[in-house]
Order: structure tokens, then C-alpha cells, then sequence
């Protein structure tokens, strides 16, 4: 693949995007691995790195990144919550939405490349990833957070992390059907696990402050329709700084690109495509001369917070692009948006929350038979 990239039309040029992707790049550790500034790597945002890298055409180095993955996944299924640059395991557990995460990432890269090779050799781990979540899964179907070094899992679930995880189910049954080997249980999961994402907010810890607990839910396509809507605008003025972004949490003065562009594609992915051009474009604050990006900035003090360019920053920033250059309309195609473009307006597709066999579990009465 030549390295190529969308382009959002008066905000940022496919030059400028390609720019964002080479930074990653530069990023990378010889192993293929993608950390965090001090260098540290978990799976999740490894994953959204492999993916950007992918929309950029970038192809050897979004292939070593799925190669670390796939050469580093424990028996168990899972990755380590933590590694450092060196390889070595400072965090031993693992995070249930960091281990999901990599089937969407598999599923965009089959998106993207068309690439039935690719997708076959990382099957077996997807599959080894899914069975390791589920494992950890509820009878209301939340789903725990972690699995500790001990082997217990985590006392509480997380609304942000567990609509992810509704993503990455949904992407993992995709890949399945693709696969020839279909997972039902997985959809009868993701639907138990939606269904709480979208009616139990009692069955999460509450971390409210955070903006990703407001947004992720409709990002990750458990709520869809005026249900999003007005989720969305319940939360609006809480989260969003006029002309600067959101905030990572509801009572600091200090905005983030991540929160923002994952925002942006949730806005794209219910429609609200004015909103979500708007955000991204008042974003770009934080874009820097060689096209990486600065983690989030605080606007109290007019100053970049923390002092650091973030690998997954430029990762959602890629991935905002990709989804703003795709189609305004049927049939139309513009500024070179990528296969893989609607992998979040498409989150929702399939059976959709589902409550538990037994309503006594979470009290919800079961629909009706169509």
C-alpha cells in the first residue's frame, strides 16, 4: 500500500494527515510496539495506533504493530495491562477493554486492506482475546474491568470501557461470520452487554466526571437514535468548552484531543456531522509543526497539559479524519476516506441490547415477540 491519507477539507490536508501517521511511526519501538510517551504500552492504544497507521497507508508498520499483538498474547488471551520499553511486564494484569480492543482493530485492518491473509493469521487471536473477555462477563452482562494478578476479577465494572467492549464484540462477530466460524454466543453477549450500557447505569462505577463515561456509549453504538441525542445534549454544556474542545473531566478547565475526536466520531456517527467538523476544526490547537499532536491543553493557564505529544492523540485524530472525509451522502465519495471509515458509524449494526433470558436479573421486563 503507498502511503496515502484522507483529507477533511479546510482543516487538514491528506499531506497534513499522512504527516500525523509518519509521527506515529516515529514512535514506534523495533518490536512494533507503540507506547505512551515515558514508553510504557498497553494493548488498547497500541491497537488505535496499528489502526491509524493503517488509514495512512502506512502498511509495515501497522503490520508490525498487529505482529507485537499476536507474539505477545498470554495463554490466557490476554495482554499485560502494562509493559515497558523494553518488553519487560511491570502491570501483570490485564484490562478487559484493552484485550477486546484489538478486534476492532483487526476487523478496520480487513476494512482497510481487503486483506484475507492478514485477517486469517490473526484470527486464532481474536478469538483466544474474546474468550478471555467473556470470561469475565456478568449474568446482567457487565462485564469486569480487569482480571487481577491473582486471577480474580475486578469487584466493578466500567461504563466506558464496557460500551467499548460492546464495539469490539461486535467487530469480533463480524470477523467470525467473515471467518466461516460464527460466534452466536458472542451476539447474545454483546446484546446482554449493550442492553446494560444503555439501561443500567447502576451496574457501573460511577465516573461521571469523565467525559468518556457521557460519550462512549453512543461512540461505541449501544445508544443509537434520539436516545444519542439526547444523551449527547443532556451532557453538552457540562463537557464541551465553546471553541476549544472537551474536557477529560467535567470540573477542570482543560481540554484533550482524544475526548475530542472520539466525540467528533461519535457526533459523525449519528449523523450530526456539522457538530462534529466544528469540534474537529477547533482541535487542531493542538497540532504541532511536524503534524504530532499535544496531549490536551489547559485553558486556565494557556498552556499545553500535560508537556507531551501522545502517540494515541495523533491515533484519534487520524481516525476523526478518516470518518470526516468519507461519504456526506449515498454514493458519494470525497477527499479519499478509507474502508475502514465507518467502522464506528457501523457499531451499531446487528441484533442491538438485548436484556438477559431472565428479567429477574436486571429487572427489565424481556421485549416483545415480533
Amino acid at each position: 500500500m503507498k502511503p496515502s491519507a484522507p483529507a477533511v477539507p479546510g482543516i487538514l490536508s491528506a499531506r497534513e494527515v499522512l504527516a500525523t501517521g509518519q509521527s506515529i511511526a516515529a514512535m514506534q519501538q523495533p518490536s512494533g510496539a507503540i507506547g505512551w510517551p515515558d514508553g510504557h504500552i498497553d494493548a488498547w492504544n497500541h491497537t488505535e495506533c496499528a489502526m491509524a497507521l493503517s488509514v495512512c497507508g502506512l502498511r509495515e508498520p501497522a503490520r508490525q504493530a498487529f505482529g507485537w499483538l499476536r507474539s505477545r498474547q498470554r495463554a490466557d488471551g490476554s495482554w499485560p495491562k502494562r509493559t515497558d520499553p523494553d518488553g519487560r511486564v511491570t502491570d501483570p494484569a490485564a484490562d478487559s477493554n484493552q484485550v477486546a480492543y484489538m478486534a476492532v482493530g483487526v476487523w478496520h485492518e480487513l476494512l482497510v486492506t481487503g486483506d484475507p491473509g492478514f485477517a486469517a493469521a490473526m484470527w486464532p487471536t481474536v478469538r483466544r482475546a474474546i474468550a478471555f473477555v467473556l470470561d469475565l462477563q456478568t449474568a446482567r452482562g457487565e462485564i469486569s474491568w480487569e482480571r487481577t494478578a491473582d486471577g480474580s476479577p475486578a469487584s466493578y465494572a466500567l461504563l466506558a470501557g464496557c460500551a467499548s467492549i460492546y464495539q469490539s464484540l461486535r467487530c469480533a462477530a463480524l470477523l467470525a461470520e467473515w471467518s466461516g466460524q460464527p460466534q452466536p454466543d458472542w451476539e447474545l453477549a454483546a446484546g446482554r452487554l449493550g442492553h446494560v450500557v444503555a439501561s443500567h447505569p447502576e451496574a457501573f462505577a460511577d465516573k461521571s466526571r469523565f467525559s468518556m463515561d457521557w460519550y462512549y456509549p453512543v461512540l461505541a453504538g449501544a445508544v443509537r437514535g434520539p436516545a444519542a441525542a439526547q444523551r449527547l445534549a443532556a451532557g453538552w454544556s457540562q463537557f464541551v468548552a465553546p471553541g476549544l474542545g472537551v474536557r477529560c473531566v467535567a470540573d477542570e478547565p482543560w481540554v484533550t484531543g482524544a475526548e475530542t475526536c472520539e466525540l467528533v466520531l461519535a457526533l459523525d456517527a449519528i449523523g450530526d456531522r456539522d457538530r462534529a467538523l466544528a469540534l474537529f476544526g477547533d482541535i487542531q490547537r493542538l497540532r504541532d509543526s511536524d503534524g504530532a499532536y499535544w496531549t490536551g491543553w489547559q485553558f486556565a493557564n494557556q498552556a499545553h497539559f500535560p508537556a507531551e505529544r501522545s502517540s494515541w492523540t495523533a491515533a484519534a485524530m487520524i481516525l476523526a479524519a478518516d470518518a470526516l472525509a468519507g461519504p456526506v451522502r449515498a454514493g458519494l465519495e470525497w477527499a479519499g476516506a478509507t474502508g475502514g471509515a465507518g467502522v464506528f458509524r457501523d457499531a451499531s449494526a446487528g441484533p442491538g441490547p438485548l436484556p438477559p433470558a431472565d428479567p429477574a436479573v436486571c429487572g427489565c421486563a424481556l421485549p416483545a415477540p415480533s
